[in-house]
């Protein structure tokens, strides 16, 4: 099935050659979890720190759980720092 990945910042790095800016079009299988395809991405869990499907945030109990549906919009932030 099909969905689109979106990596902002450092993680853009992991994206596919052929991406688009911080976005591209991915197919995986029927079933997979938010930990799964963070795993076969080769994100390090360190700087998966904001992750969203479809504008909804997925926490860190919830990511062995949530499976995809095909259309899902998956973003990923990694730990911002800065201030004053």
């Amino acid at each position: 099935m099909q969905l689109t990945l979106k990596l902002f910042a450092t993680l853009g790095q992991y994206l596919p050659p052929g991406s688009e800016r911080n976005k591209t079009q991915i197919e995986i299988a029927e079933g997979t979890t938010v930990s799964e395809l963070v795993k076969d991405l080769g994100l390090p869990l360190e700087l998966t720190h904001l992750v969203l499907i479809n504008g909804v945030y997925i926490s860190p109990e919830e990511r062995d759980k949530r499976v995809f549906q095909t259309g899902d919009e998956f973003a990923v932030f990694p730990p911002i720092a800065g201030g004053a």
